[in-house]
């Protein structure tokens, strides 16, 4: 073997989207035999997990996407990559129903039979369940997830979970096939689904990879980045207010509108909720996928979406800071700041203490001087304001317990109704900007709400949210708590402070002028 053929072949090993255009194939949409050229959610993915792979050694993501994206097709030609390309690596495909696992491993087969004869694998062992390289001592197996013991007795190094939230045995193979594939350098694990509703094993895995609560990274796919995804306009079309917020939003072309308009009347047969249905098959954002925007979800994410993409919206007024610290060892500690009509930041924290969270309070108040804190002070807030008391002028902490009577008995059961009606107020008043972060989009358009026999609104409660599966809206409260106070009563407050400032200091002085003129007599 010559050193240019030498070089050829590495960098078949080596570069992965290289490999895949030169030496895969795969059957397109209208049949024919191709190339793979990955597309540009596949470069997405690939770029996304070759970068958790250089910096932890190994892959561990969570895949949301929409229908015919073409993620199945890269994960499976990544894996085949990995098996023909490397000694002893094991690799199993495990779809919701066996037509699916079927066809995941027919498109294995297919890269085999199309693998140029240079760089082709020997088979050992081929049948309907196994693809076996002998030499390599490499491999496919597969499996379905209607089976519950599948895969737990074996070793695996690379896995692909395809339409994870539909398997229906998700909890066992969490027990069982996911714990089959080892710890160590250079195993994956890829979980990729469209949505299936919030509650299940995948929305769950979903919510903790998005807040950073686990080994995987969520990775997202918009229908929109489908080239195909587009339809030519008739010469009547006439964009609807709702379809130009969209389109601005998203930067959307009318040719994708008027596709994304056709093919929601196509999901409306039957009496189906085509617009609905659209969401969670062909999402712009993942809540959309999750379906977080029902009647019963307080706050609608269009709104919140809005204000992601809010451009120049500046901070003016008082500096105001809200705290929600953990109750539990699963939730996180979340501090927003607001300014006016702008959310300037928000952080979260896992497995902070009292100590801790007040420590990284006193910090924030020393370096950006906002004018009120409001600590929520259920659980761990009582303990961190009173140490905050000790630490900063007590008069800007305010202690907030969502349990206490509101300013408006009338239309709120509590304190913790008001703040979301005053934030969801104060997002519906555009414009407004929040931090283009998913994680609070989820915790803002997750929460649901009723009314009690008073006609008074009631939110629901962290522990019922837990028990339908969705997490705990720590962030979106952190930012509600900024609307404890009205405007007016803050600036009441700063002009009171001020006032007894002055007045300290006018005391302190006309003490001093009194103590020299009484030396002077």
């Amino acid at each position: 073997m010559t050193n240019s053929e030498r070089e050829i072949l590495q960098r078949l090993k080596d570069d992965f989207p290289h490999y895949a255009i030169k030496c895969l194939k795969i059957r397109t949409k209208a049949g024919c035999i191709e190339p793979l050229k990955l597309n540009k959610a596949q470069e997405y993915i690939h770029n996304k997990l070759q970068a958790q792979l250089a910096e932890t050694k190994k892959v561990r993501a969570l895949i949301l996407k929409g229908r015919q994206q073409g993620c199945s097709t890269y994960v499976g030609a990544r894996f085949y990559h990995k098996v023909t390309q490397n000694f002893g690596i094991q690799a199993f495909i495990m779809a919701h129903e066996k037509d699916a696992t079927d066809n995941l491993y027919a498109m294995a087969r297919r890269y085999y039979e199309h693998t140029p004869d240079i760089i082709k694998a020997a088979v050992f062992k081929s049948n309907a369940k196994e693809l076996v390289f002998g030499a390599l001592d490499s491999g496919y197996k597969l499996g379905t997830a209607e089976n519950k013991k599948v895969g737990r007795s074996a070793t695996i190094q690379l896995l692909h979970g395809s339409e994870v939230a539909f398997w229906n045995n998700a909890d066992e193979h969490a027990k069982g096939l996911l714990q089959a594939v080892p710890d160590g350098d250079n195993s994956e694990i890829i979980l990729e689904s469209t949505a299936n509703g919030v509650g299940n094993f995948f929305y769950q895995e979903w919510q903790k990879a998005e807040s950073g609560e686990s080994d995987y990274i969520p990775i997202f796919v918009p229908w929109f980045w489908q080239d195909e995804y587009k339809r030519s306009i008739d010469d009547d079309f006439a964009i609807t207010p709702e379809e130009l917020e969209l389109s601005n939003l998203y930067k959307l072309t009318y040719e994708q509108i008027y596709w994304r308009r056709r093919k929601i009347i196509q999901l409306s047969a039957n009496g189906i909720d085509g617009e609905k249905a659209f969401k969670q098959e062909y999402p712009c954002n993942p809540n959309e996928a999750f379906q977080l925007t029902g009647e019963d979800s307080f706050i609608d994410s269009d709104i919140v979406m809005r204000a992601r993409k809010a451009q120049g919206v500046e901070g003016y007024g008082p500096l105001l800071v809200g705290c929600d610290p953990a109750r539990f060892g699963d939730d996180r500690t979340s501090i927003a700041i607001r300014q006016g009509r702008k959310v300037l930041s928000l952080q979260s924290y896992s497995k902070k203490d009292t100590m801790e969270v007040a420590g990284i309070l006193y910090t924030l108040i020393n370096k950006e001087n906002p004018a009120k804190v409001f600590v929520d002070v259920g659980g761990l807030g009582a303990g961190v304001v009173d140490r905050l008391k000790e630490l900063v002028n007590p008069d800007i902490v305010i202690a907030v317990n969502a349990g206490d009577k509101p300013l408006d008995a009338d239309r709120y059961r509590n304190k913790k109704a008001e703040m979301w009606a005053t934030m969801k107020d104060w997002l519906n008043q555009f414009p407004c900007k929040i931090p283009d972060d998913n994680e609070l989009h989820a915790d803002l358009c997750g929460i649901k709400y009723k009314f009690d026999s008073n006609t008074r609104l009631v939110m629901e409660s962290k522990d019922d949210m837990k028990k339908r599966g969705v997490r705990s809206p720590d962030c979106a409260e952190a930012m509600m708590l900024t609307f404890a106070m009205p405007d007016s009563a803050i600036a009441s407050s700063i002009r009171n402070e001020q006032n007894d400032i002055v007045s300290s200091l006018a005391d302190s002085f006309n003490q001093k002028v009194n103590a020299i003129n009484n030396a002077r007599r």
